[in-house]
């Protein structure tokens, strides 16, 4: 991730279970199409993980309405098992997602450059929703 050029933004969330379960609910298509998306009226139908260093994803978000989509994905860069995922997107911007244990809860930080369309702000609220979405589901399931 040193190779950040342009701003990067880091969010977090404290998820009450264990590293093994986070890693596995963030990791396994399965579970990701159940906590993908940033809000109640939208869903992820489809999810695809290879996860290992040149390994690729693809997360299909869409509005539950059917009025728009679009496949969030990307490529592996650095994958070391319960503690760090590296990945770059599909249009060349670097994401670093970090897992630290604390006893049986679990801390998930993730990092990852802006883009240049949308204001930081809506940016920040968007991944942020997400992994909000996914301690919810972690921590229910």
């Amino acid at each position: 991730m040193e190779s950040m050029t342009q701003k990067a933004i880091t969010i977090q969330t404290t998820v009450n279970a264990p590293v093994e379960k986070v890693w596995k609910y963030w990791n396994q298509p399965e579970h990701i199409t159940k906590w993908a998306f940033a809000s109640d009226d939208w869903h992820a139908p489809k999810a695809e993980n290879d996860l290992r260093v040149d390994g690729t994803f693809s997360t299909t978000m869409a509005a539950k309405d059917g009025s728009f989509s679009f496949d969030f994905g990307g490529v592996y860069t650095k994958v070391e098992n319960h503690k760090i995922i590296e990945y770059t997107i599909g249009d060349g911007r670097k994401v670093k997602v970090e897992f630290v244990p604390e006893g049986n809860q679990t801390k998930v930080v993730e990092t990852f450059e802006l883009e240049s369309q949308n204001p930081e702000e809506m940016q920040r609220g968007g991944w942020q929703a997400i992994l909000d979405n996914f301690k919810k589901y972690t921590e229910a399931n």
